[in-house]
């Protein structure tokens, strides 16, 4: 059974680009500083504000999503990241109340799970008092949310900061408890995805740590970090919850599996990664980008990210490229999401350039006219590397590109919702290699890595 006793709070927001994923940055950074063991979580499943999350905190976060998972799986999975630290932050996704259908999937849904008490980020901009009846709104909406603070953000002027504040408190009844001054310094870089990655932050941008520190300052400044942490502390016990996800076995020892991992593939939830370990196998970290070679393993994993940014060094590193083609043609199995299904594709053509990528998915990616964000869910229909004929799946799509294949391929998973690769086909397939734009978290779809493991181990004899 696991017991997790630490002070909480959850970061809400009004509605996207609320700024709440840049206070939540300063925030953590903010509770480091003073030395506590801060515990990061992002609500749904996006790979690039955990991986801030994790950078300044030290500890990797996790993802809580109600639609991919049971509520025993997002009680279990908090209540494993929590062991060991002070306090847990969680950073909502969008707007309190925006989800799949109903509750479902929202941050309101994980806030009343595990009794989070609420702090709610409010854009601010060009509203004084009605943002007492947005708050006052947002309070009546559902009364099981515990709102416990308002943070204003993008304030104008101290006139602005008082009577928004004054009138907040006085009509919704609820507490302000941070005021944030606009400013410019208050943004992460941004591009066709949404914010840079660290790994590719710190490689690429000058003054990177510079500017998430400047942001850390101006939250320090502009929150009652002591309320903040008092509101946490009362947050109401949870029950001990018993392990079902992270147990431990031997049913992977011996085996080891390669994760791509480098500027260009760092999207992976810690939990996956987790699951492989616990099993007993080893993960291996490689690069795609900078090693001319693969480790002697039984697996390869290449996860998201973003090869179409680094292309031409990616087609450029010819030993990586042989490496991959002599493991598919020995049968080591090979799991590749969205990037890794870029990377594995014979060209990438981005803003007007076309390189020369692996080769083993018959196809082309290129960047496609809309930007793709949905939960997916669907069987597969044929034994592969990654479950058996017949197992429903469940996980998410996030990409800007689209594959232009050959005509005649295999796939393995058909879609009851979602994109995928192809009229509702998503992971290309032939022999121990799945290739596919869906992105699978192991509580979502329980087959994995254990299937992908037993694959593994039978192919190396």
């Amino acid at each position: 059974m696991m017991l997790a006793d630490c002070s909480r709070v959850l970061i809400a927001g009004d509605r996207s680009s609320s700024g709440k994923t840049t206070i939540v940055a300063g925030l953590l950074s903010a509770l480091r500083r003073r030395g506590l063991a801060v515990q990061p979580y992002k609500v749904a499943m996006d790979y690039i504000d955990p991986s801030y999350h994790t950078w300044i905190t030290g500890r990797s976060c996790r993802n809580l999503d109600g639609y991919l998972m049971t509520a025993g799986a997002v009680q279990e999975i908090y209540a494993h990241a929590a062991q060991g630290a002070d306090i847990s932050v969680i950073e909502g996704v969008r707007g309190l109340y925006e989800g799949y259908e109903g509750d479902l999937g929202s941050t309101a849904q994980i806030a009343k799970l595990l009794k989070m008490p609420v702090i709610f980020v409010v854009d601010a901009r060009s509203i004084t008092r009605s943002a007492a009846a947005l708050v006052k709104g947002y309070m009546d909406y559902d009364p099981h949310v515990d709102f416990k603070g308002v943070i204003l953000n993008k304030v104008g002027s101290e006139r602005h900061a008082e009577k928004a504040a004054r009138e907040i408190e006085r009509y919704a009844g609820v507490e302000v408890v941070g005021i944030i001054r606009r400013n410019e310094e208050m943004h992460l870089a941004m591009r066709h995805l949404g914010l840079v990655p660290v790994l590719e932050g710190r490689a690429r941008h000058e003054g990177f740590e510079e500017r998430v520190d400047r942001i850390r300052q101006i939250v320090e400044d502009g929150l009652d970090l002591e309320r903040i942490l008092e509101i946490a502390r009362g947050a109401e016990p949870l029950p001990a919850v018993p392990a079902d996800l992270y147990r431990e076995s031997s049913s992977g020892r011996g085996v080891s599996i390669a994760v791509a991992q480098d500027e260009a593939f760092n999207f992976y939830y810690r939990d996956n990664l987790e699951m492989i370990e616990l099993s007993g196998a080893s993960a291996v970290p490689f690069s795609p980008l900078h090693d001319a070679s693969l480790p002697d393993v039984d697996g390869i994993y290449i996860g998201g990210g973003y090869p179409e940014l680094y292309a031409r060094e990616l087609s450029e590193n010819a030993g990586m490229i042989q490496a991959l083609h002599m493991a598919h043609d020995r049968g080591i199995p090979i799991y590749a999401e969205c990037g890794g299904l870029m990377y594995l594709a014979r060209q990438i053509e981005w803003d007007g350039e076309r390189q020369e990528m692996v080769g083993l998915v018959p196809g082309m990616a290129r960047r496609g006219s809309r930007r793709i964000v949905s939960y997916v869910h669907g069987r597969l229909k044929k034994d592969c590397s990654i479950g058996p004929a017949g197992a429903a799946l469940m996980g998410h799509e996030f990409h800007h590109s689209e594959m232009v294949m050959d005509e005649n391929v295999s796939y393995a998973i058909r879609l009851e919702r979602g994109t995928g690769i192809k009229c509702g086909w998503d992971g290309f397939c032939q022999g121990n290699l799945v290739a596919s734009y869906t992105h699978i978290h192991s509580a979502s779809y329980r087959g994995f890595p254990g299937r992908f493991i037993d694959v593994c181990r039978r192919n190396r004899g």
